[in-house]
C-alpha cells in the first residue's frame, strides 16, 4: 500500500526511520516532507497528509513531529480524518480497533527506533472491529461536518 508520510524538523529523523519500516513491511511511503532538520511549521506538512487522506487519495497516513500533538491537532481538522497519537503498541492497536484511525501521529522526539517499528507494525496490522464502535465513529464524523 502507498502511505503518505510527513514530519516537521523535530520528527524528521524518526520519519526517515519509519519510511524504512514501511518499506520492510512491503509498503510504499510517499514522502510529503519535510526533507531536513531545518525548522519548519508542522501544520504545513500535517495538512498535506491529512488532505490526501480526507480526499481519499490514500486510505492511511502517518505524521511525526516532536510530541505528535501538533500534527494530530492539525490532521483532525479535516473531514474524514481520524488521527490518533500513539506512543505505544496498545494505543496504536486500540486506535484502529475502536476508532478506525486512518492517520497515525507519532512523537518523534520520545520514541526509540524499536518503539517506532513496533507501533507502526501494530497499527498497520490491526483492523477496525466495527460493531458497537461503528456508531461512535459515525458520531465523530457527524460532529465534524456540523461545526
Amino acid at each position: 500500500m502507498k502511505i503518505p508520510i510527513a514530519s516537521d524538523h523535530a520528527g524528521y529523523p524518526a520519519k526517515e526511520f519509519v519510511k524504512t519500516v514501511l518499506k520492510n513491511l512491503g509498503h510504499d511511503p510517499a514522502d510529503l516532507g519535510t526533507h531536513s532538520e531545518e525548522s519548519v511549521d508542522y501544520p504545513d506538512y500535517g495538512t498535506k497528509v491529512a488532505l490526501a487522506v480526507s480526499e481519499k487519495q490514500y486510505p492511511l497516513g502517518i505524521l511525526l513531529c516532536g510530541s505528535g500533538q501538533g500534527m494530530c491537532m492539525t490532521a483532525n481538522k479535516f473531514e474524514g480524518v481520524r488521527a490518533a497519537l500513539a506512543y505505544d503498541e496498545t494505543v496504536a492497536q486500540l486506535s484502529r480497533q475502536h476508532n478506525n484511525a486512518n492517520v497515525l501521529c507519532l512523537p518523534g522526539r520520545t520514541l526509540s527506533h524499536e518503539q517506532l517499528r513496533d507501533i507502526v507494525t501494530q497499527w498497520l496490522a490491526t483492523e477496525f472491529e466495527g460493531g458497537r464502535h461503528e456508531r461512535r465513529v459515525e458520531k465523530i464524523e457527524s460532529s465534524k461536518s456540523t461545526q
